[in-house]
Order: C-alpha cells, then structure tokens, then sequence
C-alpha cells in the first residue's frame, strides 16, 4: 500500500492532497485523503451521506489546524475517491480504515466522526492495541434513512439492487439528487438555518452526486446496508468500550449531540451519551452539525484533544 500526490483532485480542507492506494481483492483503489497543519496527528471521519465528502469537516479543520495536523480522507465510494461499482458492506469500510490507519499512523490518533463513521471508529475501538488515543463522536448514527423509516429489509435490499442496475437505477438516482431534491433532505434532518442552504452551496452538493460511479455507494448507505451496528444493543454494546475479549477499554471519548436531531436518532446519541466515561455536549443542530456549526464543535473538540 502506498501514498502518491495526485494532481486531478483539489484540496477541500486548504491542505495537500494525496491518494492511498488500497488493494482490495487483487484491485487498487485511490482513496483521496488531505493533510494540513503540523504537530500530534488528528483523523477527520465525514459522514456517510448521497453528498459524502471531506469538505464537510473544513470548518473544524481551520480551527484543529493550527494546532494539530489533521487528516481528512473520503471514503471508498464518495468525494474525490474511487467509486467502483461494488457490493458495498461495511466490511470493506472496516478494513479499509484498519488499513489507512497502518499505513498512516505509527502510534494511536485522535479521531473525529461523524455520523456513521462514528460508527465505525467504534468498532476499531475494539481492536487489540486499540487505534485511537481519543475518539470524537459527532451527531453518532448506525441506522440508514429507509432503516430510520422503518422499511423492511426485503424492501430495502430491492431498493439497493434496483438503483444499482443499469438504466434504470441511473434514472432513479438522478431523481433522488436534483438539487431541490437535497435541499428538500438538508432541510428536514441536516441543517437547521435554511438561510445557510443558499444556491451556491446547493450547487457544491449536487456537483458530488454526479461524478461517475456516484450512485453505488450512496445505494448503500440509504437502505441501511452500511449500517456500522445492527440493533441498538449492540451499538450501546461497543459504546460501552470493552474490546472483542470484553476487557474494558480506556479511550476518552465525546459525544456531540444536536439539539433539533431528528427524535430517533436523538434518542439513540442521548443514550450512547449516558455511557459510564462518555463526555456529553448537547449544542445547536442536527445530523450535519459538524458543517453547519463547526466552529462551536471545535471549539469543545480542541480543549478536549489537547488535555
């Protein structure tokens, strides 16, 4: 596995961007990631969404940077990486971590995730050695929008393998991203001020949703099939932070909640939150908080990865 500089994608966090090359099941993929600032390494996790990218965490970027050296990485399947058209599961999203993570890390990092990342970097916490020297839990979800709505898994997988077939499947996915469309979405579970939700911005998020390949992963995501857990007790389980043995773990850990979260999802952070050794905040938004208020995330995040 190695890192080479790639020249056709931009920085999104003001930093230098490169490409891990992963191979997975005798294939390389290029997973774009972005470095910026200097000092004690910190990982920023986005959120799994049909608008994925890094972008999304350089609010907190600017304010982690001067302190710390941040990296941001797209997933396998959104951003500016590769969008094969895969059999998305989260086994590959967890290999695919423990990999960057090996390749990139001599020694635990910090990490901040958000959404169903968290997610995920929960279950890396249940690694022996553990990776992470302090986890950051922004907005936590495990359950997919169909899954949160309450369609069966049959549906849902129909669904998944309907948007994923040729002709078709493009037609839907294009449907289900126009612009009006996502800002339909932000406005309901994402962002809170509508004022923020301006035609620029709007712009930016649908420019994501039309790179080739784009649908795959996004399918995924949407029906629950990336789901990091599948039942609450067992995404209470592994917040609990006892590893695969059932020794307890020792990573400091946050919760960031926002106040006008969808209730379902609220109510699974609130109780990840009650956790024995989980530092709770509660602040303004909902599942896009770590965008929409960055700044009052770091500014709770940065005293709690420099102690």
């Amino acid at each position: 596995m190695v890192t080479t500089p790639i020249s056709n994608r931009v920085a999104q966090i003001g930093g230098k961007v490169n490409a891990f090359q992963w191979q997975w099941q005798d294939r390389t993929l290029a997973i774009a990631y972005e470095t910026r600032g200097s000092g004690s390494k910190v990982l920023l996790l986005p959120a799994f969404s049909t608008v994925s990218t890094r972008m999304e965490m350089q609010g907190i970027a600017d304010q982690l940077a001067p302190h710390f050296q941040v990296v941001a990485i797209d997933w396998l399947g959104f951003g500016q990486s590769d969008r094969p058209a895969l059999d998305y599961q989260p086994h590959i999203y967890c290999q695919l971590l423990q990999d960057f993570l090996h390749a990139q890390f001599s020694q635990p990092v910090a990490v901040v995730a958000a959404g169903h990342a968290a997610g995920y970097a929960m279950q890396l916490a249940q690694q022996t050695p553990c990776p992470w020297s302090k986890m950051v839990l922004l907005a936590p979800t495990w359950k997919g929008p169909l899954r949160v709505m309450g369609v069966p898994t049959p549906v849902r997988n129909a669904v998944r393998d309907l948007v994923r077939s040729p002709g078709i499947g493009q037609v839907l996915y294009t449907l289900n991203t126009t612009p009006a469309f996502l800002k339909f979405m932000y406005r309901q579970h994402v962002y809170v001020d509508a004022n923020k939700l301006t035609p620029k911005f709007m712009q930016q998020k649908y420019d994501i949703t039309q790179q080739s390949g784009a649908r795959y992963a996004p399918a995924a995501f949407v029906t629950g099939t990336l789901d990091p857990m599948q039942s609450r007790e067992e995404f209470l389980q592994i917040g609990q932070g006892e590893d695969r043995q059932g020794d307890s773990l020792s990573v400091p850990t946050m919760v960031v909640i926002g106040e006008q979260s969808p209730s379902q999802s609220k109510a699974e952070m609130e109780a990840l939150a009650e956790l024995p050794k989980v530092q709770k905040y509660t602040i303004a938004g909902s599942l896009g908080l770590h965008e929409e208020y960055a700044n009052e995330v770091a500014a709770i995040v940065l005293p709690f990865l420099q102690n």
